[in-house]
């Protein structure tokens, strides 16, 4: 056999595997709307960058006639490339092959790249589109999806991690994706269950579809797993590669710095009135952080999900942040479970990739009722306050109007380390609203009073006294709790500045084996 025969053979054995199940199963994969795998890689990745590893893989089963039936990869392209001239890790599943289904062999070709990617301090971006376990390898396919969650737990912390689900995500496989940093799941051709529809009416008698069960609507709105949801994949891909613009490729390196056109000094006369006399009376905390951020540009993370807490990347002078806020136009900002949840594990996620974090505080307090206490608020509560406090980062707190009791605390306060802690004139920190506070401290003295004209008249000068002593901002700057009160219009410089100053922060905490957080 000559070069050339050889050669020959190789380009040919090449087109085999790029063809993965074969044109049949490509043109079905097209005709759901969705891509294959290796269309995907090349939309993610930069043109020619991509470099493929274990193209000629093929399973090693032999139970139930698998022998006679062998593709080469063995349902996942994996290896690496280029997003922004950024190396990054990828692995996408082949639903042409197998339907995607995990074996031995696939399993080893992920954890391969899992590793790579952690040595080389690069982020890792999976494509999921698989039907599970391949139910003819047994065992074997259980221990390849255990082997990929322990690279995961390695990788976690490391490495951004980026799971996108382009397709079927079920049972055992539901797992690498929770362990990775963001869930993107695209609309109407992505789902992710435990148990199927089928199990469900076996085993609780519950009718319910797929979609309903596991689609993208309901894992970004109840149930949290998915951070993202995409119109179509192409919309996704465009998404991925924005976000890993705001981060860096490890936990050793500082976010990506860009050169901004965006005036520092730029002041915005709108947030002098954007809070409303009426304190009860909501505003979006969104147009705050759009005044405040470069261009007005915010990708905001979970944003279907606990929509009384925001959270998301912004840059501010050129530096990637990652943005905290209470939002009023939604429960009036309380923090409830799934709120401190949410805002928890972003905040764990910006400390662990050097991401400086701003907090926009206008908060009330816990959500009260037996819903919250029976679901355990106060340990989920504790996970947001653990997270600030653990967290070493530079970070940045503005404080827009109320932040009372617990929730005051909980939001970066200067007790939790926070740098730098701004209030706006408007700000309301204390125990309690005026409200509360008189009907606690009060009550006995005005129910002696037996006039209900001169009860109401009481109650009013005691609020009044109360607001003075209390609901402003400057209790807590005579204490150096607050280091200085800004005005509105000012708060892009302020915070800008002050993110300046902290660049060259150095804070260790305690040697641990590791931290146990309030899970």
């Amino acid at each position: 056999m000559t070069m050339q025969d050889k050669i020959k053979e190789l380009l040919e054995l090449r087109t085999k595997a790029r063809l993965g199940g074969g044109e049949k199963r490509i043109e079905k994969q097209h005709s759901q709307g969705k891509f294959t795998a290796r269309e995907r890689i090349s939309m993610l990745l930069d043109e020619g960058s991509f470099e493929e590893f274990d193209m000629f893989v093929t399973h090693r089963c032999t139970n139930f006639g698998m022998e006679k039936e062998k593709y080469l990869g063995d349902g996942v392209v994996t290896g690496y490339g280029s997003i922004d001239g950024r190396l990054v890790y990828v692995f996408a599943q082949d639903f042409t092959t197998f339907g995607g289904s995990l074996s031995e062999t696939h399993a080893a070709k992920i954890c391969k790249v899992l590793e790579l990617a952690t040595k080389m301090g690069a982020p890792l971006i999976g494509i999921n589109d698989s039907g599970g376990a391949r139910i003819q390898e047994g065992v074997n396919s259980l221990a390849g999806y255990a082997s990929i969650f322990q690279r995961n737990i390695l990788a976690s912390g490391v490495i951004p991690q980026i799971s996108a689900i382009f397709g079927p995500c079920a049972g055992g496989a539901v797992y690498s994706p929770a362990l990775t940093d963001f869930v993107m799941m695209v609309k109407n051709t992505s789902y992710m269950f435990l148990t199927g529809p089928k199990v469900v009416k076996t085993v609780t008698g519950e009718d319910v579809t797929t979609e309903d069960l596991g689609g993208a609507s309901i894992h970004a709105t109840k149930s949290g797993v998915a951070q993202f949801v995409a119109e179509n994949e192409e919309d996704g891909i465009k998404m991925i590669r924005h976000l890993l613009s705001f981060l860096p490729s490890n936990n050793m390196e500082t976010p990506p710095e860009i050169e901004c056109n965006d005036p520092i000094d730029r002041v915005d006369n709108s947030l002098n009135d954007i809070i409303p006399e009426n304190p009860t009376k909501p505003y979006d905390v969104k147009d705050v952080i759009a005044s405040i951020v470069d261009h007005g540009e915010f990708l905001e993370v979970h944003s279907l999900y606990a929509k009384n807490i925001v959270i998301g990347f912004a840059r501010m002078g050129g530096m990637s942040v990652g943005v905290v806020a209470n939002q009023p136009l939604h429960m009036a900002g309380v923090l409830d479970i799934n709120a401190s949840r949410k805002g928890a594990r972003f905040v764990r996620f910006c400390d662990a990739f050097n991401i400086p974090i701003v907090s926009l505080v206008d908060v009330p307090g816990f959500l009260p009722g037996t819903g919250q206490e029976y679901g355990g608020v106060i340990t989920h509560g504790a996970k947001l306050l653990y997270a600030y406090g653990e967290s070493t980062v530079p970070k940045v707190t503005v404080t827009l109007r109320k932040s009372y009791g617990g929730s005051h605390i909980v939001m970066s306060c200067k007790q939790l380390r926070g740098d730098i802690n701004y209030a706006w004139p408007t700000a309301e920190i204390a125990v309690m609203g005026a409200e509360g506070a008189v009907e606690v401290l009060y009550a006995k003295e005005i129910k002696e009073i037996p006039d209900p004209q001169k009860q109401a008249e009481a109650i009013a000068a005691k609020k009044e006294e109360y607001n003075k002593l209390f609901l402003n901002p400057y209790t807590a700057a005579n204490y150096g709790y607050i280091d200085d009160v800004i005005e509105p219009r000012n708060t892009r410089y302020r915070v800008i500045r002050a993110l300046r100053s902290t660049q060259n922060k150095q804070l260790e905490n305690p040697a641990k084996k590791h931290d146990n957080l309030p899970l």
